[in-house]
């Protein structure tokens, strides 16, 4: 019976110091994960709205509040009425590219459908230079309703003896040294140039008078 009430005795005070290491380490990692948090957080996410509109103005916060409501009516004013003259100028400038783009495009389209006409009209100059169209006659009259039927279009002949040499305008396909010549001129059309409106339908083909070289001139 004695050496049963012995086996239930507790244990020396040496095995429970060995057992009450784990509690130091314990207490050491709550010291080294800091302090608890304050109360300051919880503080900042207790405001109410009455302590956010009693919030002090800063002064920038004031100097932008400056001004009567009459004054500031009167910057936003200007400010709309120089947006409004903006957008008038760039839409007056779309207008207007827009209406010479169209110009140029019916230009174009009715150059193409008179270049048929240019032979035709050839053909009625080197009948008139060799004396084909008598008035009165047939070919006289179709004549006269094909040179119509072009002015309606708008086409316009150009290039005649004496006028100043264009490069613009005029091709020049020769170059004849002529006395008394200061500067190019032609001497001799070729070729009738012509135009509708802006668009070159052709070039004159001409000849220029250009002065002559001294030097040769001497030597004849």
């Amino acid at each position: 019976m004695t050496k049963k009430d012995d086996a239930t005795f507790p244990e020396p005070d040496d095995a429970r110091g060995q057992g009450a290491a784990p509690d130091e380490t314990t207490g050491s990692d709550a010291d080294a994960s800091g302090p608890a948090p304050s109360g300051g957080a919880g503080a900042q996410d207790d405001l109410t709205i009455d302590d956010i509109l009693g919030t002090e103005q800063t002064a920038d916060a004031a100097a932008e509040d400056l001004g009567s409501p009459s004054e500031r009516v009167d910057e936003y004013e200007s400010a709309l009425v120089i947006d409004l003259k903006r957008l008038q100028a760039e839409y007056a400038n779309y207008r207007r590219r827009t209406e010479e783009q169209r110009e140029r495009e019916i230009e174009r389209a009715q150059g193409e459908a008179a270049k048929g006409l240019l032979p035709v009209l050839d053909d009625l100059d080197r009948a008139a230079q060799h004396g084909d169209l008598q008035p009165g006659t047939p070919f006289a009259a179709i004549g006269d309703k094909v040179r119509a039927v072009a002015e309606r279009l708008g086409v316009v002949a150009y290039g005649k003896a004496g006028e100043l040499f264009d490069p613009q305008q005029h091709e020049a396909i020769f170059q004849a040294p002529t006395p008394g010549a200061t500067e190019p001129t032609i001497l001799e059309v070729v070729e009738v140039g012509y135009r509708l409106g802006s668009v070159e339908l052709r070039p004159a083909k001409v000849v220029v008078a250009v002065a002559a070289d001294p030097s040769t001139s001497s030597g004849d």
